[in-house]
């Protein structure tokens, strides 16, 4: 099993405390509690500074926090997770308090400005600090690709006329698990004849029929990092019209691939793919962005899309590089990768064919 380095990362937020002029943070977002110390129980918090690592829980999770927390002191509490926590403010001399305040919500706000009167409360970021994954976390999304890899190769068998998408959904989350995850990713997505057309139909009761496209998006995870991956295969013979539409997509999302690397930005790539889609007549139908990265949560920075405030991909970044057309009353095609960014330019981690598969 991969190592995570949490030296470093705490390392990185101790620095971001300082570079914020805050005296200590609160970190409660079980994907940045992890993050930071390893424990995946809920319902507990971490309060950090420069000379002392806090996790406060609950009696359900103290043996297991003192297992994975390695270096925190863990406080049980046992009158509510605030309230050990004034306590703890009260007790030292902190003036200034960090916090997440894109994950707390505003009672919580209110209640700890109203039992901390004099601490200056300051809402923080720091997702940002998981942009750039180590290797340790690079390995477990590879083991989580390889799994989705080898899930499509199986499903494949699965998927024909008479189905429902819910079976076909159903048969694909079963193999991802039997094959080593934890769970899956998101809610799979199995989007069959017109309903193609819906960038997020997930699985229904609908009978798949001969002559439809069926798109699959999924994922797994493994120590709670995240794999993405779409393919579109066609059940039966695929006509002429579904081929060009999904010879368009295909080469939309190989040119993603060749202009994904280290310094530029999320905009560009993102507007680069778009004009390969519109000289190709299909722009108009392409909804969405063209990728996001993931890691700890399925929807992370940095994204490539319009809105995009990365200006600079870096090395060891992830991005998943997913154009699609959707017309209505029609159908769609989507296909997806998951990206490493490397020295080198991008290394999609998930293999499987893109090649037309006529089942």
């Amino acid at each position: 099993m991969a190592i995570f380095n949490f030296s470093a990362r705490l390392e990185r937020l101790l620095k971001k405390i300082s570079d914020e002029e805050v005296d200590a943070i609160l970190i409660r977002k079980p994907e940045n509690l992890f993050y930071f110390s390893g424990f995946n129980g809920d319902s507990s918090i971490l309060f950090i500074a420069k000379n002392f690592l806090n996790l406060i829980t609950d009696g359900r999770y103290t043996e297991q926090a003192a297992s994975q927390a390695e270096g925190f002191e863990i406080i049980r509490q046992t009158d509510g997770l605030f309230t050990k926590l004034v306590e703890k403010m009260k007790d030292s001399s902190l003036k200034k308090l960090g916090f997440e305040g894109k994950f707390f919500t505003f009672d919580e706000y209110a209640a700890l400005h109203e039992k901390l009167p004099d601490v200056e409360l300051k809402s923080i970021e720091v997702d940002s600090l998981r942009q750039v994954k180590d290797a340790a976390e690079i390995s477990y999304i590879r083991a989580a690709c390889k799994i989705a890899d080898k899930a499509f190769g199986e499903i494949l068998n699965v998927i024909k006329a008479g189905k429902r998408e819910y079976e076909v959904a159903a048969e694909l989350e079963y193999l991802m698990r039997k094959f080593g995850s934890e769970r899956t990713a998101f809610d799979t997505i199995v989007a069959s004849g017109v309903r193609g057309s819906l960038p997020h139909g997930r699985a229904t009761k609908k009978i798949i029929e001969n002559g439809e496209f069926v798109t699959l998006d999924f994922g797994a995870v493994v120590n709670g990092y995240h794999s993405d991956i779409t393919r579109t295969v066609c059940v039966g013979k695929a006509s002429d019209r579904q081929r060009e539409i999904y010879s368009a997509v295909l080469d939309a999302q190989l040119y993603g691939l060749e202009i994904i690397k280290a310094g530029i930005g999320g905009k560009v790539i993102d507007e680069k793919v778009r004009e390969r889609l519109k000289n190709l007549g299909f722009d108009e139908y392409f909804s969405h962005s063209l990728g996001h990265s993931l890691g700890l949560e399925i929807h992370e920075e940095p994204r490539l899309s319009k809105l995009s405030t990365c200006e600079s991909l870096e090395v060891n970044m992830l991005v998943t590089d997913e154009p699609g057309v959707y017309i209505p009353n029609f159908g769609g095609v989507r296909i997806e990768d998951t990206v490493l960014v490397t020295d080198h330019g991008a290394e999609p981690l998930t293999e499987s064919t893109k090649n037309l598969l006529e089942l």
